[in-house]
């Protein structure tokens, strides 16, 4: 063949070019050792067994809540209901004292939590900010509290000196400021809010107030997230200020009213076969009133969920 002839050969196809190519080598996946298919056996089998552990005595409970008196009383149920009933529910959506009592705690949670959010920011804020004349000090009192406390005698003597026995205001103020949540909110305005937008505000002319609500709070919405859900939880699972505080059964929380239901479980009752009946529907009443307190948190937790890790981690590492 001459030099002509091969010059003018056929180009070749794409398939051809394609067939020559060298072949690259797939990825080779590594295999898992014996040991560490025995290693995750154990943690899967761990894992399962604290999720059963968890998972068992709340089926039981809303299985127990849907069963009739005599069966809950007699401990016949375990994982479904027996002799499905709505008459726990019944008697206690028509009780007055919790349905008081429901709406007590929902007032206590909310109203308690808008004002340890706002107290806690208040302290935290300005904590935060280096120029602040004192600041180790104020930081040191703020440790101070997590170290020791004045008592509950102490405690009681302050909240009837300043006349908030049996009123509202002795399940909100006192508990209003957790030291915990002041050292989040604090490391989380140093290390997530710059300290080139302070400059900037202070150049358009805003107050340390105007930046507060109009810049830091908006860049602060996981945060808050974390410090509600914090307070609202202890809010509405605390029982024993109130027990110490209230003397009014019209200012009882839900978990007081569940508590005298639990512990107290007074069952009145003229023979035998009444308190008998009145017994098996207590016994029917606390499971019925566990699911209906557990419900709220429930329907607000899988909102700020998303926040929480994040709220938390975004103040704990700085950059």
């Amino acid at each position: 063949m001459t030099i002509e002839t091969a010059t003018r050969a056929e180009p070749e196809t794409a398939p051809e070019i394609k067939a020559r190519k060298p072949k690259r080598r797939r990825a080779t996946q590594v295999q898992d050792t014996r040991v560490d298919r025995i290693f995750m056996v154990g943690v899967y089998a761990l894992l399962t067994t604290f999720l059963l552990i968890v998972l068992v005595p709340l089926i039981n409970i809303v299985a127990s809540s849907f069963s009739s008196p005599a069966a809950v009383s007699g401990g016949r149920v375990f994982l479904w209901p027996v002799d499905f009933t709505f008459i726990g529910y019944k008697a206690v959506l028509t009780s007055d004292a919790i349905i008081t009592g429901f709406g007590n705690s929902l007032f206590y949670a909310g109203v308690g939590t808008l004002v340890s959010v706002a107290l806690t920011v208040m302290i935290a804020y300005p904590l935060s900010r280096s120029e602040l004349v004192g600041r180790k000090v104020f930081i040191g009192g703020v440790l101070f509290t997590m170290l020791f406390s004045g008592g509950l005698i102490p405690t009681y003597m302050v909240v009837r000196a300043l006349g908030l026995l049996d009123t509202r205001w002795a399940l909100i103020l006192p508990a209003a400021i957790g030291a915990w949540q002041v050292l989040i909110a604090m490391t989380f305005f140093r290390s997530s809010i710059p300290g080139e937008l302070y400059e900037a505000a202070q150049l358009d002319g805003a107050s340390d107030l105007r930046f507060l609500w109009s810049i830091v709070l908006p860049l602060s919405k996981p945060l808050l997230a974390v410090i509600a859900l914090m307070y609202g939880i202890g809010q509405w699972n605390s029982y024993f200020s109130a027990l110490i505080y209230l003397r009014s059964e019209e200012l009882y929380p839900l978990q007081l009213v569940l508590r005298n239901i639990l512990i107290v479980n007074n069952t009145g009752g003229t023979n035998l076969a009444d308190q008998m009946a009145a017994e098996q529907m207590a016994d029917l009443m606390k499971f019925s009133l566990i699911v209906v307190s557990t419900v709220p948190v429930m329907l607000v937790y899988p909102f700020v969920a998303r926040h929480f890790t994040k709220g938390v981690m975004l103040g704990s590492v700085k950059g």
